[in-house]
Order: C-alpha cells, then sequence, then structure tokens
C-alpha cells in the first residue's frame, strides 16, 4: 500500500461532484494537488477549502477538450512539481440519448469530453512517466461502460470506450512500471445525478465516494467499482447471455417508462 501524502496529483474535472468530493479527500490524505476544470472562480474557492485542511494546491483552469492546453498544464506541472505520480481523469458529463430528437454533433461531443478528455490528459503527463518509470493513470469511468443500457446509449459508449482503452493500455505500461486503475462507480449524488427523473439504486454520496477512490489508489487496484451490491449485479449483467439481459433490461426500461 502506498499512501498519497506528499504524492503529486493532477485532478481534473476537480470544480463539482467526485472531483470537488476527491480534491478534498486528497488534502486530507496529504497530497499536493493540481486542480482543473473550466470554472477558474470555483476552483480558487475550492482551493481556499483545501488549505483550510492543510492542503497543499494549485490552480490550472482548462478546458479537457483542448489539448494545447492540456500539454501546457502538463509541462508546468513537470517544471513546478518535478514530474507527476498520479493523474486522475475525472472530467466528463452526461446526456440522455434520445432516438426521437438523434444529434450526432452532441453524442460527439460526448464523446470527446469524456474519452477525448482523458487522451488529451494522458498524453500530456505519460511521456514523463515512462521517463521516470513511475506513475500512475486513473480513469473515472462509469458501470455505464459495462454494457449498454436504457437512455445512456452515448454516456455508455464514451465511459465504454475509456475502460475499453485503460485496460489495453495497461499491459504496455506495465513495462515502463505505470500504473492504471480503471474507476467505475454506480450513481452518485452529484449535480449531473440530481437531473436524473428516474430512482437511483444504491446511490452514493460523494464524499464516500471520493474515500472508496483514493484507498483504491493507494493499494494499487487495477479496477475500482462501487456500490458492491449494484456493480456485483452490473457485473453479473456483463456476463450473462444477450438474449437473458435483453428480457431483463427490457422489463428495467418498461418500469422506468411507467
Amino acid at each position: 500500500m502506498t499512501p498519497l501524502r506528499g504524492k503529486r496529483v493532477w485532478l481534473t474535472g476537480a470544480s463539482l461532484g467526485i472531483g470537488r468530493a476527491l480534491a478534498l479527500e486528497l488534502a486530507d490524505r496529504g497530497a499536493t494537488t493540481v486542480l482543473t476544470a473550466r470554472n477558474e472562480q470555483r476552483l480558487n474557492e475550492l482551493a481556499d477549502e483545501v488549505r483550510a485542511r492543510g492542503g497543499e494546491v494549485s490552480v490550472k483552469a482548462g478546458d479537457v477538450t483542448d489539448l494545447e492546453r492540456m500539454k501546457a498544464i502538463g509541462a508546468e506541472i513537470a517544471d513546478e512539481l518535478g514530474g507527476l505520480d498520479v493523474l486522475i481523469a475525472n472530467a466528463g458529463t452526461h446526456l440522455f440519448t434520445t432516438p426521437e430528437a438523434f444529434d450526432t454533433a452532441e453524442y460527439l461531443g460526448l464523446m470527446d469530453v469524456n474519452y477525448g478528455g482523458m487522451l488529451r490528459c494522458i498524453e500530456a503527463v505519460l511521456p514523463g512517466m515512462i521517463e521516470r518509470r513511475e506513475g500512475r493513470i486513473v480513469g473515472i469511468a462509469s458501470l455505464a461502460g459495462f454494457r449498454g443500457l436504457p437512455r445512456a446509449a452515448a454516456y455508455s459508449a464514451s465511459k465504454g470506450a475509456m475502460i475499453k482503452f485503460l485496460e489495453s493500455t495497461r499491459f504496455h505500461l506495465a513495462d515502463h512500471d505505470v500504473g492504471v486503475t480503471v474507476v467505475n462507480p454506480g450513481f452518485v449524488r452529484t449535480p449531473l445525478t440530481d437531473k436524473n427523473d428516474f430512482h437511483m439504486p444504491f446511490l452514493v454520496e460523494p464524499d464516500k465516494a471520493a474515500q472508496i477512490i483514493c484507498k483504491g489508489i493507494e493499494r494499487g487496484r487495477k479496477s475500482i467499482s462501487f456500490p458492491f451490491p449494484f456493480s456485483t449485479t452490473i457485473k453479473f449483467l456483463r456476463i450473462v447471455p444477450y438474449p437473458i439481459y435483453d428480457r431483463i433490461m427490457t422489463r428495467v426500461w418498461k418500469k422506468m417508462q411507467a
């Protein structure tokens, strides 16, 4: 187990939800954190909270869809901190998929934020990790990436892409002593899930989610899925034959429409 105390951590999507909770949890665990999101004012307010907890923090606002900005942040981290120990690629968003209002640009935009945003951040810091032969890439994906779920076609596709990329890249990076962790949360109470108009089973509070994620990172876990009852169910649905899965999810879909 490797404590996060003293580790240099770059956290994207830090201003709200899971990201905000992670920033505070990292402060409690003694990490030196770099916070990135588009809203610089929120980041500065959060940074004040982190410092009040005794954490070391810096703010570097930016949009994860901007590769040059992500590379610039990566270079600034290398210059100011001497390198990076952990990247937590958390920035992401969600939208419901409605075939009656099919919008290719909107769906590709979601992919560009969730999947493309993670790739840009990895590109910004991976060369340094490989050169130093140390570091960990953490991608915040979702249980929704395991199989296609009703109303979540675009979201599930983006999170599935993240999962598959990280799982595949892990084999390559192991040769360079760079670890890869895939985080698959279920429903976590955030401004995004507050918009959901359906029952969310086993809803997790953001501070609890942050604790689970940080503990998993410290333990060097390759995969972190939670909450246990929900993740176990989704993992089971991932391996059942498709006809069975189809019947189960058809019933779920009918309940969602009721």
